[in-house]
């Protein structure tokens, strides 16, 4: 089954399916599969400590697959400067890069005049319409269902994405909730040009980095078993739930902000849960997709399995609709 749309045309994929940044999981050997199963796979620079090891990353990448992939830049309110590290993907030159969780004009502006694609993450149509004022190439639309930090609106995929893809001229990816091909097939319905999946692609063979009690708890949980944490901070996240996200939550009912927080919420006890499986000490980012993991296959694997619920939609939509 060949899917063209505007993204693929834009980043030169096959398929319009883009893994997410997957802050200390998305490294080489994941965006190298996602990128030669036909989508477009992704690194996470900002988990990364030097630019040199951004470098190193990338330059691996580029001997696992001789198609385009993306860097993404996750830039936090609380986050590390983030310039040198544009820098170093700048003289890599990689094809594409992604902006989540912040305001990105500090890349735009460092992106002047440099031939790359570039995608930012939003959570509203006003954040979209900005991100196109910017210069935006793509939009990524993430709906409250997602997995880590989604929008404080609560406004779901289903009703935000054609919001977006009517309030903007440039391509609209769809995230949050999507992790199969009836998921791909209802974004393009709706009005998107593809799809970005982020906990769907954390419960694969080459998302080597996750730990297996971490993958488990995906194949095991429920639409009904994740969290929003951080929602007092006004950066609010789905995670698993577990032991320390429901102390996160009774903290939060006594924090006056970020500082009496910082500790709880913080990368170190994300990797708690995702390198060691400790649910006592960390917490994990998923989004309610979760409840529609029921294994952890290849990327190759899942990709044929999206392709062929796809195709099977359509053929259905073709007897449908005379």
């Amino acid at each position: 089954m060949e899917i063209q749309t505007k993204v693929t045309e834009l980043l030169g994929i096959r398929y319009p399916i883009i893994q997410g940044g997957l802050a200390y999981l998305a490294y080489s050997g994941l965006a190298a599969a996602v990128s030669n199963a036909g989508g477009l796979g992704q690194i996470t620079a900002m988990s990364l400590d030097s630019p040199q090891a951004l470098k190193e990353e990338i330059r691996k990448t580029k001997k696992m697959t001789a198609s385009p992939f993306g860097v993404n830049f996750a830039i936090g309110q609380h986050g590390r400067p983030f310039h040198h590290m544009v820098g170093a993907a700048v003289e890599e030159k990689v094809p594409v890069i992604s902006m989540t969780g912040g305001n990105p004009s500090g890349i735009f502006d460092i992106l002047q005049g440099v031939e790359v694609k570039k995608l930012v993450l939003v959570a509203s149509t006003r954040q979209a319409v900005k991100a196109e004022q910017l210069g935006a190439d793509a939009v990524l639309v993430v709906g409250q269902e997602g997995g880590g930090h989604i929008g404080k609106d609560d406004v779901g995929t289903m009703v935000l994405i054609p919001q977006v893809a009517d309030a903007v001229s440039i391509p609209v990816i769809a995230s949050g909730g999507i992790g199969d091909g009836r998921g791909l097939m209802a974004a393009l319905a709706l009005g998107a040009e593809g799809v970005e999946m982020g906990t769907r692609f954390i419960a694969t063979r080459e998302c080597e980095h996750a730990h297996p009690l971490y993958k488990e708890a995906l194949v095991k949980g429920t639409e009904a078993g994740t969290v929003v944490i951080k929602r007092k901070l006004g950066a609010p996240g789905r995670a698993i739930s577990n032991s320390w996200t429901e102390f996160i939550l009774e903290e939060e009912k006594r924090a006056k902000g970020y500082e009496d927080m910082k500790d709880l919420i913080s990368g170190k006890r994300n990797m708690k849960y995702i390198y060691e499986g400790e649910s006592d000490e960390g917490f994990g980012w998923a989004g309610q997709i979760m409840g529609r993991i029921q294994d952890v296959p290849s990327v190759e694997e899942l990709f044929l399995r999206i392709l062929s619920e796809a195709e099977q939609i359509k053929e259905k939509w073709g007897a449908l609709i005379k």
